[in-house]
């Protein structure tokens, strides 16, 4: 991680295990989350995120979501069985990545670089599921909202990341 510059620099695993290369994302305004399937943000966030996903995939936005059982251990299930249900209930198209951590010993380096790029609404720890962090096309963290920031607030930030070359 030390030698990270962006988020293009690292390799995640997705739901069923496979490496991805986020530099696959280069050119990309991305929306990373981490999601939760049992709180009560969920229905909001995820309705929320589908419909930014829809307006704007053609334009060049790619929402990365990552579980995390961190909060209220609101993400149990299975990675099979998160996708199942993002998948079916809410119809999300976008990636779900493999479970992860955001905070604490075992936190994903991917999270530890997004946490060290901007500070955050309530400082340096990620707070709740639904954090949000808006990645320009560089790769480079732009905006860190908070849980309860709905995402389709933050519409603006994405329309002018995505009119930047």
């Amino acid at each position: 991680m030390a030698d990270a510059s962006s988020v293009h620099d690292f390799t995640v695993k997705d739901a069923s295990g496979k490496d991805v290369h986020l530099s696959i994302y280069k050119g990309k305004v991305l929306l990373i989350v981490n999601v939760a399937s049992k709180c009560g943000l969920t229905n909001s966030n995820y309705t929320e995120l589908g419909q930014l996903y829809e307006m704007y995939k053609d334009q060049g936005l790619e929402i990365l979501a990552f579980p995390c059982n961190q909060f209220g251990g609101q993400e149990p299930g299975t990675n099979e069985e998160i996708v199942e249900f993002v998948c079916t209930r809410f119809k999300a198209k976008y990636p779900i990545f493999d479970k992860v951590d955001v905070n604490g010993e075992d936190t994903a380096p991917i999270y530890k670089f997004l946490k060290s790029s901007k500070t955050g609404p309530f400082g340096d720890n990620i707070k709740w599921n639904f954090a949000k962090f808006l990645v320009d096309k560089q790769g480079h963290v732009r905006e860190w909202y908070a849980p309860t920031t709905c995402p389709l607030s933050i519409q603006k930030d994405i329309k002018q990341l995505l009119g930047s070359s």
